[in-house]
């Protein structure tokens, strides 16, 4: 992408045109962003690992650390090109074994974002890279799920967990409640509390995906509750009986209307309705077949395909109870 598309992107798309550039403005634990403040106030940065779901800000913190400290850094999306390992020896050491002219930072950041995405392959080769330029460069690896990380990677980072236990999630939806209000008004758009709250509740703690429906309804100019009905959570009843009948039409076509919500909260609201439908011995083949698809959607380019072939599995191995 040029600079000019780049620069119309982030323009145009509410989570990069609110993004936050500094620490203090970021939707964190209290603990999280005192973890982050003190780096901050040493001045640098080891090697770190952020840990938790996707959209809660791993990757808005990584870069708000590197532009408050005054750090040239580089981004390396392990979901893309991070799953070649030439791309990755060639980027990683382009970058991180020059040193910088203009940085008022002790050292260059390389950010790995989503690397549980990335090899085991790259994930050594990034392990090497992190001994042979330490004198020039820091690392920050982000990742969903930090047991796909190798601990030999694993345990050259300290690990951050943006987790978010009860007693914090009130305080953080709280502070997300009061950014988009921010940010509506900004764009003036004319909204009701009520609809926000309940889209915060449904995605939460997804910011991202949350910024993104919002972005994507205000088209109108305003935000009502008629949305609501649009971004309602999936119903399976109609699912399993088309599972039940083998009839791939209706899979499909179910699908391709509920795709757009979180692939995640399907594959766990399929679970939970096919356990008590299925056969005793259907119901192994069912929780193996979710998981390995769960899995591979990390790595899939297409989560309709991977997420119909899925169905597809599910429908030819397993077998309904009867009545």
């Amino acid at each position: 992408m040029t600079p000019n598309l780049l620069k119309m992107a982030n323009d145009f798309l509410w989570v990069e045109k609110y993004r936050p550039r500094k620490i203090d403005d970021c939707i964190l634990t209290d603990n999280v962003k005192t973890n982050f403040q003190s780096f901050l106030d040493n001045g640098e940065i080891p090697n770190l690992l952020l840990s938790g779901p996707p959209g809660i800000g791993k990757t808005t913190v990584a870069k708000a650390l590197c532009e408050e400290l005054g750090a040239d850094y580089y981004v390396i999306n392990g979901s893309d090109e991070g799953r070649f390992l030439d791309t990755v020896r060639n980027q990683a050491k382009s970058f991180a074994s020059t040193v910088s002219l203009t940085s008022t930072s002790k050292h260059k950041v390389l950010i790995i974002d989503e690397a549980d995405n990335t090899t085991n392959d790259v994930q050594l080769l990034l392990r090497a890279s992190i001994e042979e330029f330490q004198k020039n460069c820091r690392f920050i690896f982000t990742c969903n799920y930090k047991n796909r990380i190798i601990e030999p990677l694993h345990s050259r980072c300290a690990v951050v967990d943006f987790g978010v236990s009860g007693k914090d999630k009130q305080q953080l939806a709280g502070q997300f409640f009061k950014r988009i209000n921010q940010i509506l008004g900004q764009e003036n758009v004319e909204f009701e509390m009520k609809v926000i709250a309940e889209l915060i509740q449904k995605f939460f703690p997804d910011w991202r995906r949350c910024l993104n429906e919002l972005q994507k309804y205000s088209a109108t100019g305003k935000i009502d509750t008629g949305i609501l009905s649009v971004i309602s959570d999936a119903s399976v009843d109609e699912l399993l009986d088309a599972l039940k009948q083998k009839n791939f039409t209706k899979v499909k076509k179910w699908v391709v209307q509920n795709i757009d919500n979180d692939v995640t909260s399907l594959y766990r609201k399929i679970y939970d309705a096919l356990y008590p439908k299925l056969g005793s011995q259907s119901i192994a083949a069912m929780v193996l077949i979710i998981a390995d698809y769960q899995y591979k959607s990390a790595f899939s380019m297409d989560s309709e395909i991977n997420f119909t072939a899925c169905l597809t599995e599910i429908m030819s191995e397993c077998k309904f109870k009867n009545g």
